[in-house]
């Protein structure tokens, strides 16, 4: 296939294009950029390397949800907040979290579709209830980390992974999962 029938393959999905495709990545888009902007303003000095691969690993998320460019692009923003960031739990650190989250579930969502293919709206509210549990559910374990982790109370490791298990189970059994299927 030559260059110029690629890209006009690569138009006449883009025309064809459902609305759930074009918001997952718009999704994508837009919680990938607060993902790199939000460290990239914090008073401590950020890795340059994080921006340099970043964005074109988000450019990548949004045009081939279903490549390991999403892991890439998680893996390299979390890793330079890890790298460089105070270890204290702030609102900078929420909004980068919650952001990462969006990328991870709209990616997921988004690599299960081709691009011009149709959802309706059943099977984006099948995805909406569990996202939606897992964006609210994050801050909070995060939060009840920070208070467990200030408390000094013996056994803190425990209690968060505890509650990151319990925030798992509720996301899985939201997704319309159970134990027992064999799908």
């Amino acid at each position: 296939m030559t260059p110029a029938e690629r890209i006009s393959l690569w138009l006449a999905q883009l025309r064809a294009s459902g609305r759930a495709t074009v918001l997952a990545r718009l999704a994508i888009g837009l919680a990938g950029a607060a993902a790199l902007v939000v460290p990239s303003v914090q008073p401590w000095d950020q890795l340059d390397v994080v921006i340099l691969l970043g964005v074109p690993l988000l450019v990548a998320c949004v045009v081939l949800p279903d490549s390991a460019a999403a892991l890439m692009f998680l893996v390299v923003v979390a890793g330079g907040w890890l790298y460089r960031a105070p270890s204290e739990v702030s609102w900078s650190l929420v909004i980068t979290g919650i952001a990462l989250l969006v990328v991870h579930l709209a990616s997921a969502f988004a690599a299960q579709i081709p691009s011009y293919g149709k959802v309706g709206p059943r099977v984006l509210g099948r995805w909406l209830l569990p996202a939606t549990i897992a964006a609210l559910l994050g801050p909070v374990v995060a939060i009840a980390a920070a208070l467990v982790r200030g408390a000094d109370v013996p056994g803190s490791l425990l209690v968060t992974v505890g509650a990151l298990a319990a925030a798992t189970a509720a996301v899985w059994f939201a997704a319309g999962q159970s134990i027992s299927s064999r799908d």
